[in-house]
């Protein structure tokens, strides 16, 4: 096999047909020997059954469907784990990602390059308050983590062969694969594109879930928050100390007491410490889900596969 193209959806029915209809055109100049791989991560609506109407008609087109729905990460690591391919593509199925551009990433794989990624050059698409965040949250993650993440590139890339077996390699449980992809290394390479408006359907990321989504992504490859935590406790021991020695002047030299600007200071105080308990609270949910060992996802039957 020559090519797999792993795509997880969840209730994408509304889109799923103009997909087929741009993705079939673009595997086919690249290679004959393909397939395609559609992750069904728990769709409530007639995703599967559309999926399984193709599949009985194109045994290229393979289907593995989740117990339930897991998320994105456990189903592209489902994706992964089932793909032959010599090259594996990962894409959405929203069509924001648009499939033309996996001719650009067989030609780069072609010369050699293990981890080709799209670059979002345009993100006109999405509403400010997703590109104002997500520019934050780029620049933030390259700025604490050990290995820095191309800025505004997603999961939409190739892989080789040797570079998936990498990433299937690591044992974690809580997956960031956006920060997995730049971990592994190897020649990577990206591919500008412009994003384009979601083809049909919604949106499954609110803000809510984008948020929990960037503080994961942080503290799966960084420690520095913790660090931070440790440098605050030092600066509030610091400042405790001088403080302490500025009341103890004013009460003994001017007797002046100010509760207001002690109920503050203690206040803030306070505050730093619910946010450090909070950051180590992250580190240990974290700890918590990989001891338990259990598995990243069940799956409930495969077709064609």
């Amino acid at each position: 096999m020559d090519l797999s193209v792993i795509i997880p959806v969840f209730n994408e029915a509304e889109v799923l047909p103009q997909l087929q209809a741009r993705l079939a055109p673009v595997l086919q100049p690249c290679t004959s020997d393909y397939e395609i791989l559609f992750v069904n991560d728990g769709s409530s609506d007639s995703t599967l059954p559309l999926l399984k109407t193709w599949g009985q008609k194109d045994k290229r087109i393979k289907i593995i469907s989740l117990s339930r729905n897991f998320g994105k990460e456990a189903a592209v690591t489902a994706g992964l784990q089932h793909a032959s391919g010599k090259a594996v593509v990962i894409m959405d199925a929203d069509l924001q990602d648009p499939p033309e551009l996996i001719r650009e990433f067989w030609e780069k794989f072609q010369e050699g390059y293990d981890n080709v990624y799209g670059i979002r050059k345009n993100r006109a698409a999405d509403s400010f308050l997703k590109r104002t965040s997500a520019q934050a949250f780029y620049k933030l993650y390259n700025h604490l983590a050990d290995t820095p993440i191309p800025y505004n590139a997603g999961d939409y890339r190739l892989l080789s062969r040797r570079a998936a077996e990498a990433l299937l390699a690591l044992p974690e449980r809580e997956r960031f694969m956006k920060g997995l992809f730049s971990w592994v290394g190897y020649k990577s390479i990206g591919v500008p594109f412009a994003r384009e408006k979601r083809a049909a359907g919604k949106t499954k990321w609110g803000f809510w879930k984008l948020w929990n989504f960037a503080i994961s992504g942080l503290t799966a490859s960084s420690t520095w928050p913790l660090k931070v935590s440790t440098y605050i406790g030092v600066l509030v021991c610091v400042t405790s100390v001088l403080f302490a020695i500025w009341t103890t002047c004013q009460q003994t030299i001017f007797s002046n007491e100010k509760y207001t600007f002690v109920m503050i200071t203690l206040l803030f105080f306070s505050g730093v410490q619910l946010i450090s308990l909070g950051i180590i609270g992250e580190y240990l949910s974290r700890i918590f889900c990989e001891v338990k060992n259990r598995p990243a996802y069940f799956i409930d039957e495969k077709i064609n596969l």
